[in-house]
């Protein structure tokens, strides 16, 4: 791979062991995957920095960044936490793992990261543009970025994306190459999606079925926000490793391919959705009810304060968004509506990387594809499948 004479400089410590370090993981990657050289990023995202998901190991790797004095140079965000990081005792994370929670925000803040710890970091004020090449991890920023807002980015692994926020460039290859985005596979959706639910059932019937492929996704007339997509595209990447899907007049560069070409059409009906929904969900009795995952926006936010006007919970409820969305919910009477309810809204967190076993929590009712795929492998929690309204509804009155 070919590095101008900085990068060779860099290579060779003349900058410091930290660059160094960082410099060789992309090097490696890039001969990897055959990448001829490295270009800029306009901002970086790290995934896998919750200590349940890293633990000691992951938190060493950090701390020795942070030792050898490493710096970003570039705009870094990060994934969800294990824990709100302000509230984290009121929800019953043991003081052993807030800790070293703490530890590993604290060695990346170090470093320069910024503490959005969300996996929505198109939501910040931070908003990539069409073209812009970045260095993201999280599986449902990544096909989000791709597929929506039109920048270019592979789905990194947290370790090279802290390593191209220290350098700012990241290898060229994958989703950074225009012609590697083009559909490949078309997919015509016949019934109507109705809500959120129905759109992440989508995205995880698509991904299971075409994982590897790049679809082009035709929907029917109606109704699409940047809610569907958000789920939409989660769920892709959950269960088919998805990073980019095109869907026309919405996908920035799906006009600038031909799509005549596409060598097979999959249709999906109505039939496909409910027999995804059911084996993704149980019959349980749920310890509580989870929304969030990926984080909400402030109009999901605001939807769900409607719904606390005036009632009760009986079940317990959660919704986890990030900090940015979370001061501008309450800045809106939101948050105190949702709390006056008994419900709680949770910053830095998502349920899927906290230590529920640990908690006494072991039945999720969720509205998330992605969540419910991940409870019981991450979480050995049971979970069960509903829209936001029936989340609700269930939370208010479980009859």
């Amino acid at each position: 791979m070919y590095l101008t004479a900085e990068e060779e400089k860099i290579l060779n410590r003349e900058s410091g062991e930290a660059p160094a370090t960082a410099m060789r993981l992309l090097v490696t990657m890039g001969e990897v995957f055959d990448a001829d050289r490295l270009i800029p990023i306009k901002s970086a995202q790290i995934s896998g920095i919750s200590y349940k998901t890293i633990g000691d190991a992951g938190l060493e790797f950090i701390q020795d960044f942070s030792r050898l004095g490493a710096k970003t140079s570039v705009y870094t965000s990060i994934n969800p936490t294990g824990m709100d990081l302000d509230d984290w005792k009121e929800i019953g994370i043991p003081e052993d793992f807030a800790i070293n929670q703490k530890k590993i925000i604290s060695a990346l803040n170090d470093i320069g990261v910024e503490s959005t710890c969300t996996c929505t970091p198109y939501l910040l004020e931070n908003i990539p543009k069409y073209g812009d090449h970045l260095a993201w991890a999280e599986s449902s920023a990544v096909i989000y970025a791709n597929s929506v807002l039109g920048a270019m980015t592979n789905r990194e692994g947290g370790p090279i994306a802290l390593a191209s926020a220290i350098i700012g460039k990241t290898p060229l290859y994958g989703f950074h190459i225009k012609e590697n985005r083009k559909p490949t596979i078309s997919i015509d959706v016949q019934d109507e999606l109705k809500n959120e639910l129905d759109f992440s059932l989508l995205g995880f019937y698509i991904g299971k079925k075409v994982s590897g492929e790049i679809p082009l996704i035709n929907l029917p007339t109606g109704f699409i926000n940047n809610i569907f997509l958000k789920t939409l595209g989660a769920a892709m990447a959950t269960s088919g490793g998805q990073a980019i899907y095109h869907i026309k007049d919405i996908t920035p560069e799906s006009k600038d391919f031909k799509q005549e070409k596409l060598r097979e059409k999959i249709t999906v009906k109505r039939y496909d959705l409910n027999e995804t929904k059911e084996s993704l969900s149980q019959e349980i009795d749920p310890d509580i009810v989870f929304i969030g995952c990926p984080h909400c926006s402030i109009e999901e936010i605001e939807e769900i304060s409607e719904i606390s006007r005036g009632i009760r919970f009986v079940k317990k409820l959660y919704v986890c968004t990030s900090r940015h969305v979370w001061k501008i919910a309450k800045s809106k009477g939101y948050i105190d509506k949702i709390e006056k309810a008994g419900g709680r809204v949770l910053k830095d967190t998502c349920m899927v990387v906290t230590p529920l076993e640990r908690m006494g929590i072991s039945r999720v009712m969720t509205n998330s594809s992605k969540a419910a795929y991940y409870l019981p492998t991450l979480c050995k929690s049971k979970a069960c499948l509903r829209d936001l309204k029936g989340c609700m509804n269930y939370a208010i009155d479980r009859n």
